[in-house]
């Protein structure tokens, strides 16, 4: 009641013409406030693109990373390979020629044997067969069938290298280098003359793979 007596009682006083602007000032405000808004509007549909590229690539870098960890859960987290214990003592058989004990063997001085940590020597043994074991029961080991095998298993495309066919076989290559290790895997799937084995990378740089031996066979 109190604001309805009050604005009855005041008397306006004379209004005053609001400022207008000049046709041409006009023209340049509305072609400003154009152009912003189209500004604007290019920004908002580029930006989303770049940040939906980057979030994928980062999580299939961390699944293929959680992957390792899991295959490798069970061994040591460092240090040099862990020396196979000696093969029992067995009767020689006849006609053999016993060697004399003060004959040490040559010992490997290159390859996966002496240049992989503990970590990567072990988990290359669990990597091989859970990969031998899967590709065993490919009627068909093309370069495509073989690569959704590896894929299923977790080893991303970013890590599988030097996929081809010879004949019935497709042979490949697998970057398994994390945490500072030089790890590698060479495969030939051919069903059940399937062969997965370790192999050794640079630990930086561009993927290269040398056979059990030491030797480089090439890069992918």
């Amino acid at each position: 009641m109190r604001r309805n007596s009050a604005l009855t009682g005041t008397v306006p006083g004379p209004r005053r013409p609001l400022p207008t602007l000049a046709p041409a000032a006009a023209l340049v405000a509305l072609a400003t406030l154009a152009l912003t808004g189209c500004g604007t509007h290019r920004t908002g549909v580029a930006g989303p693109r770049s940040e939906h590229a980057a979030p994928s690539a980062v999580r299939a870098d961390a699944s293929f990373t959680a992957m390792l960890d899991e295959v490798a859960q069970s061994c040591p987290l460092s240090g040099p390979p862990v020396p196979a214990s000696p093969a029992p003592t067995l009767p020689l058989p006849p006609g053999a020629v016993e060697v004399p004990p003060d004959v040490e063997p040559i010992a490997p001085t290159a390859g996966p044997e002496v240049e992989l940590n503990a970590r990567d020597w072990c988990a290359s043994f669990l990597h091989e067969e859970r990969i031998a074991q899967t590709l065993w029961d490919l009627v068909d080991p093309t370069p495509t069938s073989v690569k959704a095998v590896l894929n299923d298993l977790g080893y991303v495309d970013e890590r599988i290298h030097d996929l081809r066919q010879s004949g019935a076989t497709t042979r490949f290559f697998l970057d398994l280098r994390d945490k500072g290790g030089r790890l590698c895997l060479e495969g030939s799937a051919a069903g059940e003359n399937t062969v997965v084995d370790k192999c050794l990378t640079p630990a930086t740089g561009p993927f290269t793979h040398a056979g059990a031996n030491g030797v480089n066979t090439g890069s992918a």
